[in-house]
């Protein structure tokens, strides 16, 4: 007997087909107009400008760099000075995130209020404006390097132009993007953390009391696991959007990619090769972002 065809089986097939057949149509077409008008301008594409000469120093290299390198190494300067101030603000947000988080579910009213004003200032206020903050209120604000603070026995060295933490040196911008990116980002984590904790029933807290753990040890030992697995998904949002957000590093001129990719494109005049490289720049970091927390999300709900 033959049976009667599924259409409703096939119905949400189709409709994907179908969306996904516009969205390649609709990249075909913005291809060919952008290929039709740069031809007409006399433009043509490609990346053989990034084995050109760059003809302009940096002062945030973390490799050698001199204005007679290419342009593909002064991107990869700008590559790596992004992913320093990622990596260091991912770390630290998280760690001020969870503090104030756990803060706000303190049974100390100081405590608990204190974390509810910071959450409710910082995250309701532009992240812009904050790095801006930063920087011209604070960094700038300091003394010039003859007459530079010391700070914790030397180990700590502040002036306008460095802040020096024994050998290493960081620069103003830098530090105002990391401190920056760190503040706001925080705020947000610590509402993914506080929720993620009230998720838990209340009569884990009361079990675990009742055998004699103290509030410390049932947070730590009983609380906290099972909540990792409700933090983690909101939380890499929260990492792509340090890795976007670091961009903004171009309004107090940290020599990030975006801000050399924005100055290669200024003196090549290849933007469509320029804005391209960005693109798949930040779409892979995000990409490799969210894989990794996912495979530690995949980790976390196997335990």
């Amino acid at each position: 007997m033959i049976k009667a065809f599924n259409w409703q089986r096939m119905i949400p097939a189709l409709i994907q087909i179908l969306v996904l057949s516009l969205v390649i149509g609709l990249g075909i077409v913005i291809w060919i107009n952008i290929s039709r008008n740069l031809a007409q301008s006399g433009i043509r594409l490609g990346f053989d400008f990034l084995n050109s000469q760059a003809s302009f120093n940096l002062r945030e290299t973390s490799i050698p760099f001199k204005p007679t390198d290419t342009y593909a190494r002064a991107l990869l300067v700008g590559l790596i000075n992004t992913l320093k101030v990622m990596a260091i603000a991912i770390f630290a947000s998280t760690v001020l995130g969870f503090t104030i988080g756990i803060a706000r579910l303190s049974e100390n009213w100081l405590v608990r209020n204190l974390g509810m004003i910071y959450v409710e200032i910082i995250r309701n206020t532009p992240l812009l404006l904050q790095i801006f903050f930063w920087y011209s209120a604070v960094f700038l604000s300091l003394p010039p390097q003859s007459d530079s603070l010391n700070v914790l026995w030397g180990v700590l060295n502040l002036s306008n132009q460095s802040l020096r933490v024994l050998s290493f040196d960081f620069s103003p911008e830098f530090c105002a993007l990391v401190i920056g990116l760190t503040v706001y980002q925080a705020a947000f984590m610590a509402e993914v953390v506080r929720g993620s904790i009230l998720a838990i029933p209340l009569g884990q807290w009361q079990a675990a009391k009742a055998m004699g753990f103290n509030s410390s040890q049932v947070l730590g030992l009983i609380i906290l696991p099972q909540a990792l697995r409700i933090i983690i998904p909101p939380l890499t949002s929260q990492y792509v959007n340090i890795a976007k957000n670091s961009s903004l590093g171009v309004a107090i001129a940290y020599e990030d990619i975006y801000a050399i990719a924005s100055t290669t494109f200024n003196q090549t005049g290849r933007s469509v090769e320029v804005v391209s490289l960005l693109a798949i720049t930040y779409l892979l970091i995000s990409l490799v972002t969210s894989l990794i927390m996912n495979l530690v999300n995949k980790k976390v709900n196997t335990i």
